[in-house]
Order: C-alpha cells, then structure tokens, then sequence
C-alpha cells in the first residue's frame, strides 16, 4: 500500500487544483454567483479571507510535490514554503487586498522557479 502523502504526483494534482481553483474563485465572480444562487450572499464580503490564504498553501503543497518529484534534492521546503504561504496570506490581508493580484502572480512566478530550479538540479544530478 502506497503513502498518499508522499506521492507527489497526488500532490501535485491536488495542489494545482486547488490553486487553480482558488485563483479562478478570487479573480472571477465565479463563486459569488454559486453563493448567492443558493442564498448565502451575506459570506461574499469574507470569501477573500479564506480563498487567499487557501491559494498560497496550495503553492505551498505544488512546492512540496514538485521537490519530491525531483528526488529530494536540499533540504525540505515543507516548513519555508508554508511559512512563507503564511507570510502571504497576513500580508495581502494586512494590506486589504491592494496588489492582491501582482502578489499572487508573484507567488505563483516563484513556484514556477522553484520548478526550474529543482528541474536544472536533477538534470545536472543525471548527467554527472
């Protein structure tokens, strides 16, 4: 039987998706619709609180499959990704949501390093 949480494939998956789905909720009306449809409008003005924060964990997670993909390469991103998905969330939340979207995309830029990083690690682990 295999451990779930250390496949990171179904980490990736799940990390994507949840950032995706989390991006596309904070950036479209997409869940203020589903909400108000079925007569919960009062929660829209709190959505923010929760899918931000949601968002940055998931990169957080998207950090983590992506470092055991590559093989463990350097130490664990588990604690600095998440302390820095944390930073994220109290910090877009301190500044009330201005820049919400350069931070993001930002953060989303720096996970897509990360990848390239880790990607460039194991390529130069392979051919020595």
């Amino acid at each position: 039987m295999t451990d779930h949480a250390e496949d990171p494939d179904r980490l990736l998956k799940w990390g994507l998706g949840g950032a995706l789905f989390a991006a596309l909720c904070c950036f479209t009306p997409l869940l203020v619709v589903v909400v108000a449809g079925v007569g919960l409008s009062a929660l829209t003005g709190w959505l923010d609180y929760a899918l931000f924060p949601l968002l940055f964990f998931c990169l957080a997670v998207v950090a983590q499959a992506l470092w055991l993909r590559a093989g463990r390469p350097g130490p664990t991103p588990k604690r600095w990704a998440t302390a820095i998905a944390a930073l994220l969330a109290v910090l877009i939340i301190w500044i009330e949501f201005r820049f919400a979207l350069r931070i993001t995309l930002g953060a989303f830029a720096v996970v897509g390093i990360y990848a390239f990083f880790l990607n460039r690690m194991q390529s130069k682990g392979a051919t020595q």
